[in-house]
């Protein structure tokens, strides 16, 4: 999808509809951050399309002003990669959730980011199911205690970023609902690269999962258990700036400059367009305390896209068969004339 020069406002994305999320609901960032982003990218708004599922967060389309379709719980991926490729010229946005993309819809999922369709995924991950009132979901933390699991989860969770480059994603990237200039960035890069792109956002459910992601995003403790990585810079995070990571054989870990004759020389330099996806995958998987939780891009890399390769193919048939119309094809193979 092409950028043009004419200047949009993020005021010029807000529909005539009522937002209607909890007060406090991370959902209300995410939007504000998406308007911005779409202003930034300069599409006009015939030209993109809000896919959703079911979920709190698959209200999105009613609230930009711009073409959507409120699909059904799980079908946001086979939608989005049927407008896609039947419009490529279409800025494609998919809207769904931790329970939507990767509980009912997760075969859907995994296949739309293997095939690498160009669309851009907004995973919002309150680790809950919210808008069913407060069940455990696919990215629920073990242990977590909810309405379908009174004496906590005994299932392991799924780390989204994981689950994505294991697809073969050529492009994983992780936000805050509530860091509103980050989440612009990265919508704006995800619009901009060819392909599927998942940005998991940890977004905050006020009513049945209130403050899942404080233990790591609060105020008070972000700098020390957070790191933003940027491409081409080493990988430095915490409150003065003085802790980094380094590769030590094969595991990640975390250093403090100054100590051992740690210097910012030592530290790793983040690299995003690397194909291999070894360091990247370590980087997606960090947990805290043992390590801080990476957000920014965190894999961007090349790769054909499934909807241009299928209209690339169609004319490559076109081109060497002897059918080129529907009186071709009606009037080849044998045939008779009835008089």
């Amino acid at each position: 999808m092409e950028e043009t020069s004419v200047k949009f406002t993020a005021k010029d994305f807000k529909s005539d509809q009522e937002v209607r999320w909890c007060p406090g609901c991370g959902d209300h960032a995410v939007l504000s951050s998406v308007q911005r982003a779409l202003a930034e990218l300069g599409i006009p708004k015939e030209k993109i399309a809000f896919i959703s599922g079911i979920g709190c967060s698959s209200r999105f389309p009613y609230y930009l002003d711009t073409y959507g379709f409120h699909g059904i719980h799980g079908r946001a991926s086979a939608i989005a990669s049927g407008v896609k490729t039947a419009n490529p010229d279409l800025s494609v946005w998919q809207i769904t959730g931790d329970g939507d993309a990767l509980a009912i819809g997760g075969n859907h999922f995994i296949h739309v980011v293997r095939r690498n369709v160009d669309l851009n995924i907004l995973l919002f991950n309150n680790e809950i199911y919210g808008l069913t009132k407060g069940q455990f979901s696919p990215t629920s933390g073990k242990g977590l205690v909810t309405k379908t699991s009174p004496f906590g989860t005994i299932e392991e969770p799924f780390s989204v970023g994981e689950l994505v480059i294991g697809a073969k994603g050529k492009f994983f990237a992780r936000t805050i609902d509530t860091n509103i200039s980050l989440s612009t960035r990265i919508y704006a890069e995800a619009a901009r690269h060819k392909g599927a792109s998942v940005i998991e956002i940890l977004q905050n459910c006020v009513i049945f999962n209130d403050g899942i992601h404080e233990e790591v995003t609060g105020k008070e403790v972000r700098d020390e258990r957070t790191i933003i990585l940027n491409q081409g810079q080493p990988m430095i995070f915490g409150k003065n700036n003085d802790k980094g990571l380094i590769l030590e054989g094969l595991k990640l870990k975390v250093v403090k400059i100054g100590e051992n004759g740690i210097t910012e020389k030592d530290l790793m330099v983040h690299d995003a367009t690397e194909p291999n996806p070894g360091i990247q995958y370590m980087l997606a998987n960090m947990r805290y305390p043992e390590y801080p939780v990476a957000f920014g891009i965190i894999r961007a890399v090349p790769g054909f896209t499934y909807d241009s390769s299928v209209h690339q193919q169609i004319e490559d048939v076109k081109q060497k068969s002897k059918i080129k119309c529907m009186d071709d094809l009606l009037m080849s193979g044998s045939t008779w004339k009835v008089e």
